[in-house]
């Protein structure tokens, strides 16, 4: 059906009058969420509130699963039981740690609060696009299940959605997988960015500075081994990056370190690409270690390497024919604004990479300071971002 004919019928209007009528419930949402600290394995306490907000909306078949992902489905949705299900997710942790003071703060037009937007804003559009459609009874052919998923951010690793599609998992069968993440009214996330994250450890036995000085150091190693990376050539096109995200070792200024270590961020649109960059990057790593070993006084210890990988995002697609795109790309022309087709890494990563139709979404709104202590959100374009993901749903679940 196509989105003009959807945004026209009742009660999918009524629906939407009530996002609009209802815009400060959604604000209110957002600054509860944003008051509850749900950092890296912490979303606990965020997750209890999730769950009762779905309870309070009157979603059916509420649950919490092994790693803390709240479902919940739209009780008049899956008038046809065999269909297979729309996922409408959004995640619940934030990137900030445990010890993060939390003031929820208003500027003028802006309200100021760490995860304020990334994702207190998805959270809430999820609540108010669910609480929209039980209120008016939209019957949708498919079943339609609200997820808030744990781990999305830094080292989560997509561990919620990942659980969720694990093998063997009946959601794989999912007809569609929306996502609300952040802001924005435009940009329609259909291309997964894959990532993985390793740790470097460079051991030697570590000394004085002057006793010892001869013995392998691996902090010199490892500016060696920094120089030969950063040599490397990444292609421009599918893009690919290569960045050292972290860095650390030794004890003293004046001992040789016994430890040196790096964390380093390889990401691609491609999956080869991603491959066959991390193949070059361990060849390379492998050679400077060697290398490096090299240069020790003989009789002393070589130099110890260590590669772990410490994140694992999936690259994939959704095309931007596929019926999901399509349909996004018509809700957001029907607002009056531009599609514009992007690669992220979200949630979507997990279901893109297995070949489920996914896509990631804004939810409206502005915001800026993202992932800092001084993230905000203001709310021109708020409830058109959240009815816009509505249209969305309906149209993927086949009214």
């Amino acid at each position: 059906m196509e989105i003009e004919a959807i945004a026209r019928r009742e009660p999918i209007a009524a629906a939407r009058r009530q996002i609009r009528a209802t815009d400060e419930e959604t604000i209110r949402d957002m600054v509860d969420a944003a008051a509850i600290p749900a950092p890296p394995y912490g979303e606990t306490e965020r997750g209890r509130w999730l769950f009762d907000r779905f309870d309070q909306i009157g979603l059916a078949d509420l649950a919490v699963d092994e790693l803390g992902n709240v479902l919940a489905r739209l009780p008049n949705s899956g008038t046809r039981p065999d269909s297979a299900p729309v996922i409408l997710s959004a995640h619940l942790d934030t990137i900030f740690p445990p010890e993060t003071p939390i003031q929820v703060r208003r500027n003028g037009r802006r309200i100021h609060a760490p995860g304020i937007a990334d994702n207190c804003r998805g959270l809430a559009a999820m609540l108010t696009v669910a609480r929209a459609l039980t209120a008016h009874r939209v019957a949708l052919d498919r079943p339609v299940v609200c997820i808030g998923s744990v781990g999305e951010e830094g080292t989560g690793d997509l561990r919620g959605v990942k659980h969720l599609f694990r093998p063997g998992s009946p959601w794989r069968e999912t007809a569609a997988f929306i996502t609300l993440d952040g802001t924005g009214r435009r940009r329609i996330v259909n291309r997964a960015i894959g990532s993985r994250r390793i740790r470097l450890q460079l051991s030697g036995p570590g000394g004085h500075s002057w006793a010892d000085f001869g013995v392998v150091n691996p902090a010199h190693a490892l500016g060696d081994i920094i120089a030969a990376i950063n040599r490397i050539e990444l292609p421009l096109q599918p893009r690919t990056t290569l960045t050292i995200g972290r860095l650390g070792g030794g004890t003293s200024v004046n001992a040789i370190p016994e430890t040196a270590w790096i964390e380093l961020d390889l990401r691609s649109e491609s999956p080869a690409v991603l491959a066959e960059t991390e193949a070059v990057l361990r060849s390379v790593i492998t050679e400077a270690t060697e290398k490096a070993g090299t240069q020790r006084r003989r009789g002393t210890p070589v130099l110890g390497c260590e590669l772990r990988v410490i994140g694992d995002r999936p690259a994939g697609e959704t095309p931007a024919a596929s019926p999901l795109v399509r349909i996004a790309r018509a809700a957001t022309r029907h607002f009056g604004e531009t599609p514009e087709l992007v690669a992220s890494s979200t949630d979507a990563n997990a279901p893109m990479a297995l070949g489920i139709p996914a896509i990631a979404l804004g939810a409206g709104g502005q915001s800026g300071g993202t992932h800092t202590v001084e993230e905000w959100y203001s709310n021109e374009g708020g409830p058109e971002g959240i009815e816009r993901a509505l249209l969305i749903v309906a149209a993927a679940a086949a009214l």
